[in-house]
C-alpha cells in the first residue's frame, strides 16, 4: 500500500536532530538510515566539524543518500533545531530523575503517526556523552530503547534506523484509518512551552512560592508534570494568562 505524501504525513513532518555529533561517518550513516525509511529532514546542532556534511567519510557512509546530506541544516542551538516543532522526543539509554515520560520507540511512533499532526522531532545526542539534562527536560518524551541490559550500547546510526523504522511502520499501518473522535487543539510548539515556563517561574517567584536562590527541583517537577499532558496552544495561553494576572496583582 502506498501512503499519499500529504502535508500531514509523518514522512513530511518528522525531523531528525543530531546534537554535537563527533564522527562524520555517523552523519552519513544517519542520512542513509532515514532515507531508507522514507524520511528526509536532518538537522545538526554544533557538529564537531564545520564541514561535516561534505566530509568524504560522511559522503561514503551515506551510500546513495547524498541528497539528504545536501539538504541537511547545521544550526548553533537546540532552539534553532526545534523551531516550529510541536512535539519533541529525546533518545537516551540513561534514565533521568526528572525526565519527561518514558516511551518505547513503538509507543512514540504510534503517538507521532496517530494523534499528532504538527511538525515533530526526535533528538539524538553525542556518540560518547549522549544528551545533556538541559535538553532532555525540555522534551515531551524520553525514548529508551529496550536493549540487552548487559550490553545496551547502540551505534548512533543504529538507533536512528530503529526509530525511523518504527515511525515508518506506524505511519503505513495507519493509512486509511479513522481519526479519533473528539476535539483536538493545536499542540503548542517547543518555544511556546519554554516561554510559558519562564513566565510561570516569574510568577512563582513574585508570590514567594519559588525562592530563586534555592529553587531546588520545583521547575523540573513542573516540567515533568506538564510534559505528560501534551500541552495545546490554548492551554499554554491560559497558563500564561494566569501568570500575567499574578504578576499584575503584585504591582498593585
Amino acid at each position: 500500500m502506498n501512503l499519499p505524501q500529504t502535508v500531514t504525513s509523518l514522512f513530511k513532518r518528522l525531523r531528525f536532530v543530531l546534537v554535537e555529533t563527533s564522527h562524520p561517518g555517523n552523519i552519513g550513516a544517519a542520512a542513509r538510515a532515514i532515507k531508507t525509511m522514507g524520511f528526509s529532514e536532518l538537522v545538526l546542532v554544533n557538529p564537531r566539524f564545520d564541514y561535516a556534511l561534505t566530509d568524504p567519510e560522511a559522503i561514503a557512509f551515506a551510500s546513495g543518500a547524498q541528497d539528504i546530506l545536501a539538504s541537511a541544516k547545521i544550526v548553533s542551538s537546540i532552539e534553532q533545531a526545534l523551531a516550529g516543532c510541536h512535539f519533541v522526543a529525546a533518545v537516551s539509554a540513561r534514565l533521568r530523575e526528572f525526565s519527561p515520560p518514558v516511551l518505547s520507540p513503538r509507543a512514540l511512533a504510534e503517538n507521532l503517526s496517530g494523534q499528532i499532526q504538527e511538525p515533530v522531532a526526535i533528538v539524538f545526542g553525542n556518540e560518547r556523552y549522549g544528551l545533556p539534562n538541559e535538553i532532555v527536560v525540555k522534551c515531551n518524551a524520553l525514548i529508551n530503547i529496550p536493549a540487552n541490559p548487559d550490553y545496551s550500547s547502540l551505534n548512533l546510526a543504529q538507533a536512528i534506523q530503529l526509530l525511523a523504522y518504527e515511525c515508518r511502520v506506524a505511519q503505513l499501518g495507519d493509512a486509511g484509518s479513522v481519526s479519533p473522535i473528539g476535539f483536538h487543539g493545536d499542540l503548542a510548539s517547543a518555544d511556546e512551552i519554554d516561554r510559558m515556563y519562564a513566565h510561570l517561574e516569574q510568577a512563582l517567584v513574585a508570590i514567594n512560592f519559588l525562592d530563586p536562590a534555592h529553587p531546588k527541583k520545583l521547575m523540573p517537577r513542573l516540567r515533568r508534570l506538564f510534559s505528560r499532558t501534551q500541552l495545546e496552544t490554548e492551554e499554554v495561553n491560559i497558563l500564561r494568562g494566569i501568570a500575567k494576572k499574578i504578576l499584575d496583582g503584585r504591582k498593585d
